[in-house]
């Protein structure tokens, strides 16, 4: 059995290892814990049974376990340098910290495989059927959470690092590459992002690897897309004029996968 409430506790006693007054560290405490509550109303408008509902918001705490210490080691996110699911995977399981969380070793295999699956670009392939919904979940409600940060959080603490401030996004362009991959309605290679802008609309592309229906509802409720695209005045005309076509490119693919 899951005990939800004793994993938070031990997520809690697990943050005690590392420097809160990092840059980006309490970002990814409060992104965790969305990413739980989004795990369990995905699971929960599924109607899944209860015991699942619990293991999505397991592998949601645990998903990111991975970032503190890539806050620790490198003082910044960096996905291309750092593989923060894989690194997860090991603390998790060489070291048998996943006993800290849940004593029963049945879920294993699952929370292994959604966790080093959440972040890829795209789900590996042959995985069984609970292994799959299970890694379907961690991606969707771990997106809608970026989602929000890119509408509530400061930019120093979004990209610790890498942009330092409002006007650097504001003057950046779009590489000709993100934006055809955004016309091709795919979601960006993380090694393709070069300028401030790339890792910004990077965030607004997962919208086309939401998985559930449920989970484009929330996009659309929260007008995720129009608030990201509305936080900068860009200061390029032709990025204006690509930025504008984003918008409709991905709410009209939105509006399509509402009927």
């Amino acid at each position: 059995m899951i005990d939800i409430e004793k994993a938070k506790k031990a997520f809690k006693n697990f943050l005690n290892n590392y420097n809160k007054n990092e840059l980006g560290f309490k970002l990814k405490i409060v992104h965790t814990y969305h990413v739980v509550d989004n795990a369990r109303e995905i699971a929960t408008k599924l109607r899944l049974p209860e015991e699942d509902i619990k293991l999505a918001e397991l592998i949601a705490l645990l998903h990111d376990i991975g970032r503190f210490e890539e806050i620790k080691l490198l003082k910044k996110f960096d996905s291309v340098k750092f593989d923060h699911a894989s690194h997860g995977v090991k603390m998790l399981f060489e070291n048998n910290l996943i006993r800290d969380f849940i004593e029963d070793d049945s879920y294993d295999e699952i929370i292994r495989v959604a966790i080093d699956n959440h972040s890829r670009l795209a789900i590996q392939e042959g995985l069984d059927e609970k292994c799959l919904l299970h890694s379907q979940i961690i991606r969707d409600a771990d997106k809608l959470d970026n989602f929000r940060l890119k509408k509530e959080e400061s930019i120093e603490e979004i990209f610790p690092g890498q942009v330092k401030s409002r006007e650097d996004m504001e003057n950046s362009t779009l590489s000709n590459k993100i934006y055809e991959t955004i016309k091709n309605k795919k979601c960006v290679d993380i090694h393709d992002r070069v300028t401030p802008l790339d890792y910004w609309v990077c965030i607004l592309a997962f919208t086309f690897d939401l998985n559930f229906k449920e989970s484009y509802k929330i996009v659309k409720e929260n007008n995720y897309i129009d608030i990201s695209i509305d936080r900068f005045k860009y200061s390029d005309c032709e990025t204006q004029k690509r930025i504008e076509n984003i918008r409709n490119i991905i709410n009209e693919y939105i509006n399509t996968k509402l009927i």
